[in-house]
């Protein structure tokens, strides 16, 4: 058998791998890589995780273009923002200016998430001592992965987060090709299992800096509810959906509702 070099794979934890393959229920049949002999004890899957899956995002070469051109524009109009926004965190603690996150993207590879730092530089080990003492706070965490009074945020944070600026850094993704102007919401590796059989219409597809769930309740609606919008999202997309969307977030961020 010849084997190929890692670098000719994309690169995803054995967890995370049969996790993804798992959930699909045998719709799919798992596309494994031979395992390199100069790094056995490293697991590599390929690019595709499962036959089946499609090889090119939803919305294909129209979507990435318009994705493209657009974030280049926002960050070239954004910039000064950006620079205010840069100069005030660090003026705060000293912290890093961005935080990022890793969350699953389209066939179901890794990226790191890019956001205005919103939270203490201890905010892992605040958010463990927090969801150990508060059993409410923990049963929230587990069912949205999200915290309506979250400890961790800063005050200029909650500002970030009630306007999203916060997450105009991951205009960067968009211009990476890792995510999507407009897309499913993007998730880290223990959302996965809640997405059950629905997972392959998550990974077909881009995630978004801003998509159907954020102007449809966004945090006001529950997970399933989140799930359902994102797969009517992938099997609906067009090009005026898109530009639709965009508009209504616009609106959205005007009001804050669902934003914290």
């Amino acid at each position: 058998m010849r084997f190929m070099s890692p670098r000719a794979y994309k690169r995803v934890p054995g967890p995370l791998a049969n996790k993804v393959l798992s959930l699909v229920e045998g719709a799919t049949t798992a596309a494994r890589c031979p395992i390199h002999p100069r790094h056995p004890t490293t697991q590599y899957v390929c690019p595709v995780l499962a036959t089946g899956v499609q090889t090119t995002a939803t919305g294909g070469t129209i979507k990435r273009w318009f994705d493209s051109i657009v974030a280049a524009f926002l960050l070239l109009l954004l910039a000064p923002l950006f620079i205010l926004v840069a100069l005030a965190i660090k003026g705060l603690d000293r912290g890093p200016v961005f935080f990022r996150h890793r969350r699953i993207g389209f066939r179901g590879a890794e990226f790191d998430c890019l956001k205005f730092r919103t939270m203490t530089p201890d905010a892992e080990q605040l958010l463990s001592r927090y969801l150990a003492d508060d059993r409410e706070a923990a049963r929230e965490w587990r069912e949205t992965h999200k915290l309506k009074n979250d400890p961790r945020t800063t005050v200029l944070g909650r500002v970030l987060r009630r306007s999203s600026v916060d997450e105009l850094p991951q205009l960067l993704n968009v211009l990476k090709g890792e995510m999507s102007l407009v897309g499913p919401r993007p998730i880290v590796r223990d959302e996965l299992p809640k997405y059950g059989r629905f997972v392959t219409e998550y990974i077909t597809a881009r995630p978004g800096l801003t998509g159907l769930w954020q102007v449809s309740g966004r945090n006001d609606i529950d997970y399933s509810e989140r799930v359902t919008l994102d797969c009517q999202y992938v099997r609906e997309w067009n090009l005026w959906q898109d530009l639709t969307i965009m508009v209504k977030t616009f609106r959205i961020l005007v009001n804050g509702r669902g934003c914290y």
